[in-house]
């Protein structure tokens, strides 16, 4: 199992988050990722970090499919790709219609074709044979309602690879199975190896429509994990619980919440309701206060070194092949590069 680093995204009082890249890459760690909500972008901090680091893969955990059209994500991939020597894992995600339509100001359309039709185009533009010409559901290039003068187009720059690593976030079932199916590794949130059994089924059906070429290469299932060092269980679990009631009660509205809904498969379908009707009512405190001790210690590794190192076994059962943590604090990264190497 390979380990990853997530450092999020920036906001007004986080520290900058490059010399923690460079501090990963010293001890060994395979992948950095970057976030972006509705701040900063994965593109600018990910160029940054690429800038200090030599070895490093550098990956977006995720750039929103809506913001951008699928031409100029194969762009920015392209030269990502190009000045970081071949580092770019391309991490790719549809957020959800509270900030792709609040935010971004565009319909939030059809998740699905969306993401199968951004994929499809990406890899085209990459390989480069053909000027570019797509007809789909969600996007047709050139345009046919435009002026008429749109003409087919090829990436004017050589790639430096031709096929760069496309990762999905997912966590419905239907979207789960476009992921195993196109992508080349899954990037699942709030991943509990203990429910593993709830994405069997969707993960088998998208392998099952995998073209022969791509039953051959690897799909990584990379989630991103919480880990909260310390002597102190309970607050541990207690580090953890913000960001779980941010995403189970304040990413997305009643019913279109997707962290909720599996808050809700996980068994904690009252737990989940209180959290978000106390999120909404914006008592965030108590919402924090709501989030089981049990939920917490079955998506994120908390507690002391050994502690963790018995529950991240758990991962490895579950086929992680890429363990991406997301540590409270910086002294957990030796920690957890000392685990994985058994130490």
């Amino acid at each position: 199992m390979k380990l990853g680093l997530s450092l999020g995204f920036l906001t007004s009082s986080t520290p900058n988050p490059v010399p923690l890249a460079v501090e990963a890459e010293k001890l060994g760690y395979d992948s950095v990722w970057v976030a972006e909500a509705w701040g900063s972008d994965a593109v600018s901090l990910l160029s940054w970090i690429g800038a200090s680091t030599s070895r490093i893969h550098l990956g977006t955990a995720i750039l929103q499919i809506p913001s951008r059209t699928p031409a100029l994500m194969a762009m920015t991939a392209a030269t990502l790709d190009r000045l970081s020597g071949g580092r770019l894992l391309l991490g790719l995600g549809v957020s959800g219609p509270q900030v792709i339509e609040g935010w971004h100001g565009v319909p939030y359309g059809r998740p699905l074709s969306r993401t199968r039709e951004t994929v499809e185009i990406v890899r085209r533009i990459l390989a480069r044979d053909e000027p570019l010409e797509f007809r789909g559901e969600s996007y047709s290039v050139p345009v046919e309602t435009g002026s008429g003068l749109g003409k087919p187009l090829k990436l004017m720059m050589a790639p430096l690879r031709k096929t760069i690593p496309i990762y999905v976030a997912a966590l419905g079932p239907k979207n789960v199975t476009l992921a195993a199916e196109i992508a080349d590794g899954w990037l699942p949130v709030f991943y509990s190896p203990f429910h593993a059994e709830i994405f069997k089924e969707s993960l088998d059906a998208g392998f099952a429509r995998r073209t022969p070429e791509r039953r051959l290469l690897p799909f990584d299932v990379a989630p991103t994990v919480t880990v909260a060092l310390g002597s102190d269980l309970q607050a541990c679990f207690n580090a953890a619980k913000p960001n779980l009631a941010l995403y189970i009660g304040g990413m997305g509205a009643p019913g279109k919440n997707f962290y909720n809904e599996l808050t809700r498969r996980y068994g904690y379908e009252k737990e989940a309701a209180l959290i978000q009707e106390l999120y909404l009512q914006g008592k965030k405190k108590e919402a924090i206060a709501a989030v089981p001790d049990s939920l917490v210690d079955e998506v994120a590794l908390c507690g002391p070194k050994e502690r963790i190192a018995d529950r991240v076994q758990a991962w490895r059962q579950a086929g992680v092949s890429t363990l991406i943590a997301s540590p409270h604090h910086p002294s957990a990264m030796g920690v957890m590069v000392a685990i994985l190497r058994g130490r």
